[in-house]
Order: structure tokens, then C-alpha cells, then sequence
């Protein structure tokens, strides 16, 4: 029997029921063959029958020669209208499918970290796109940024927990991209219960405390860990340190148990400062460790007014730059806080700037970065350039992935 010509008709569904949708002639579909893993709006054809589909709607995608690419998700009001879930377009979602994923994970954590605290899951570069699962200890935090998977949660729930043998699993509805994806913004807890208070996290030889029901994203970001290790070395000759947009305590907490004289944390968050001084109570730093609350641009202008210098300047900002839309925007104000910055760092001193807005490239940031540390009179050597921690791999086919930059400057 030979196999039917392209040419003929094929119906619009597969025998399973699921729709197919299709690539433009002109998309580049070698690209999806050689690992990319979302389709851009413009690329897909967007018929009627389309764009009335359910965010989430698994479908199989074929070229414009209606050959079969794999299983994606779709979100007809998204810019990124699918994303690949497997290269099998028959393949079910099950929990043998999610487990395959989380051992996977999971092996990679286990090598990696002595301590059951880190990222298990990063979305698109661990095999499920829009999903961020950070573990704490006993206890796992979700965040299903993707309708396919809030869909799924049940079953991913149920395989997180055989895999890891966590106690708790909780689920997170703070992402910005669930509202592009028609979801709400209610937290639950899918197994177990939620922690009693915050949890701590030991990391970098500090102890952070992390809030898994009411903090920001999971309750602490992990992706800094490296970046915190370097900063601390830095520090660790008994210097003064400022830690902007210090969240919990992120920088200064490990600069502070690496032999840091003193450390200064500023966030606009009165919850993430009391969770900050707790955790430099725990770290056994408090008598070192101040904070102050305040928009990040307005103390930095109040700090040089009083004349405060420190030897290790830290600026963590949340997204300047969260799309395509807003990177100018974001470039002004990622040069804006170097300026800013810049002057309350002590000669030979360190300013260590990071960005986390994946719409910005590595190129961006540093000439705004550059432009700002000139534009307030200072010269600067470029020390060393920090990403995520391995628990946060990038996927090579996507830039995207690797959204975290952190610069390590000498002035």
C-alpha cells in the first residue's frame, strides 16, 4: 500500500478528534524540526475555526504541507499561538507522560544540590512550556503560567508528588502571563496542606526565609544563588554592602555569612523586609543587617544626598522590560539605576547590575548599563558576567530561556 499523496485533502481533524493547525507556506518550519518550540501569531494560520479555539486547546501542528510537526498547545490571543508539547502528535498527556519529564528533572536537581531546595521545573527547557515548579523541602509550589497545564494539574500534581514524594504540592496564580492565557488568579493547595508560616531555605551558607502562600512568585528566587555566591566573595573582606530590590534578603543575607561588615537592604515591600530581618536573625547576622523601605530610584537619590558609600553596590530589579513593547522603556530605566547607582559605590568598589527581562539580550543591558555608569562620571571594568543557577537550564533553541543577566562592574 503506498503512503497518500499530500495533495489530497486530509480532514480537519485527526482520528482522535484533535484539530490540526498549519503553517504558513512562508513560516520556517525547519526550525520547529530543529528543536524551537513556540509558533509565532504571524507564522500559523489563523481561520475562524482558530481563533474560536479554547486557550489550551492541544492540537496537532503540520507544516503547509500539511506533514505532522507534534502536539502544541494553543492560545489564539497570544502572540506565541502554540508551543510544542511533544514531537509525537499522538502523544497523551498522561501521568506516565508528566513523570517521564519530572524524573528527568529531577535526576538533574538530585546532581546538582545536597539540599532539596531549588528550581525542579523550568518550563519550556525541562519539557513543559509555561510551568514553574520550585520545591522547598517537603513542599512544591506551581505555577501553571499556561492554560494546557492548568488543565492538567490534577495529573501533574498526582505525578509530582509520586516522583519527588513531596508532601505538600501548592499552587501559585501570581504569573503575569496567566491573564493572557484566560486564567484566574487563585492560589489553592492541590495536595497536602500549606506551611503553617514562611519556610526556611538554607543557601550560600545564609538562611532565607521564604513565604509559599503570600510572597512574590513561589517564595523565593533561586536563579540568583550563583550570582549571590559571587557578590558574597566580593564582600567578604569585611565590606559595606546595598542591596537594592533586596526582596527577602537575596544578596545582602549572603554577602553578610561571607564575612560582610554590614549590609543595607532596600524593597518597596514591608512584608519582604520583616521576612529579610527574619532571615538575618536565622543567619545569625541581625546586629549587621538594616533595612530600609522606599521606591528603589527615590532612595538611591536620598542615599547620595547623605553622602553613603558602599563598597559592593547590588541593583536585583523585577522586569523593566517584561515584552518587545516595553524594552525601550525598560533600556532607560536600566540605565537610569546605573546612574543612579554609580556614585555610592567607593573607588575600587563593586556595582553588580541585573536584569531578568528576557525581551532584553545580554548586548542591550550592558550598553545601557555602561551608558549609565558614564553618564555618572565613573569608570568601570566588567569583572564578570552571571546567569541563572543550573537548575534553571535554557533551551539552546530559545534565547528566551536564558533571561537572567547579571553584570559584575569595578569602578
Amino acid at each position: 500500500m503506498t503512503a497518500p499523496s499530500s495533495d489530497i485533502p486530509r480532514p480537519a481533524t485527526r482520528p482522535d478528534a484533535r484539530p490540526c493547525v498549519r503553517l504558513k507556506p512562508k513560516a520556517d518550519a525547519r526550525a520547529i524540526r530543529h528543536g524551537h518550540v513556540w509558533v509565532y501569531a504571524n507564522d500559523l494560520v489563523t481561520d475562524r475555526r482558530t481563533r474560536a479555539m479554547a486557550p489550551g486547546t492541544l492540537a496537532v501542528l503540520e507544516d503547509s504541507q500539511r506533514v505532522a510537526l507534534g502536539l502544541v498547545a494553543v492560545t489564539p490571543e497570544s502572540g506565541i499561538i502554540a508551543r510544542i508539547l511533544d514531537r509525537d502528535p499522538d502523544a497523551r498527556l498522561d501521568k506516565d507522560w508528566f513523570r517521564a519529564r519530572l524524573i528527568r528533572a529531577l535526576a538533574l536537581r538530585e546532581t546538582l544540590f545536597d539540599t532539596p531546595f531549588y528550581r525542579l521545573i523550568h518550563a519550556e527547557a525541562d519539557g513543559l512550556p509555561g510551568v514553574v515548579i520550585d520545591r522547598f523541602g517537603d513542599t512544591c509550589v506551581i505555577q501553571p503560567n499556561a492554560a494546557w497545564a492548568e488543565a492538567h494539574l490534577d495529573v501533574l500534581s498526582a505525578a509530582l508528588v509520586e516522583v519527588s514524594g513531596v508532601a505538600n504540592v501548592l499552587k501559585n496564580a501570581a504569573g503575569r502571563t496567566r491573564v493572557l492565557e484566560g486564567l484566574d488568579d487563585v492560589a489553592t493547595v492541590l495536595h497536602g496542606a500549606a506551611p503553617s508560616g514562611p519556610v526556611p531555605v538554607m543557601m550560600n551558607g545564609a538562611t532565607y526565609m521564604a513565604d509559599l502562600v503570600g510572597g512574590q512568585k513561589t517564595g523565593l528566587f533561586f536563579d540568583q544563588r550563583p550570582n549571590h555566591a559571587f557578590a558574597a566573595r566580593l564582600a567578604g573582606n569585611g565590606a559595606r554592602v546595598l542591596d537594592m530590590f533586596s526582596h527577602v534578603g537575596g544578596f545582602a543575607l549572603a554577602a553578610l555569612t561571607g564575612g560582610a561588615g554590614s549590609a543595607l537592604a532596600v524593597d518597596g515591600s514591608a512584608p519582604a523586609l520583616e521576612l529579610a530581618r527574619q532571615g538575618a536573625t536565622a543567619s545569625g547576622v541581625a546586629g549587621q543587617f538594616d533595612t530600609r523601605g522606599g521606591d528603589a530610584f527615590d532612595v538611591l537619590a536620598a542615599l547620595q544626598g547623605e553622602g553613603a558609600v558602599f563598597d559592593v553596590v547590588i541593583c536585583d530589579p523585577p522586569a523593566f522590560a517584561p515584552s518587545k513593547k516595553a524594552m525601550e522603556a525598560g533600556l532607560r530605566a536600566y540605565e537610569r539605576l546605573a546612574r543612579l547607582a554609580a556614585p555610592l559605590v567607593a573607588p575600587g568598589g563593586y556595582l553588580v547590575l541585573c536584569s531578568c527581562s528576557h525581551a532584553v539580550d545580554l548586548k542591550r543591558f550592558r550598553n545601557a548599563s555602561v551608558r549609565g555608569i558614564g553618564r555618572a562620571g565613573r569608570a568601570a571594568q566588567l569583572i564578570h558576567t552571571g546567569y541563572a543557577g543550573p537548575d534553571h537550564p535554557q533551551l539552546v533553541q530559545l534565547a528566551e530561556s536564558g533571561y537572567l543577566k547579571a553584570l559584575f562592574f569595578r569602578l
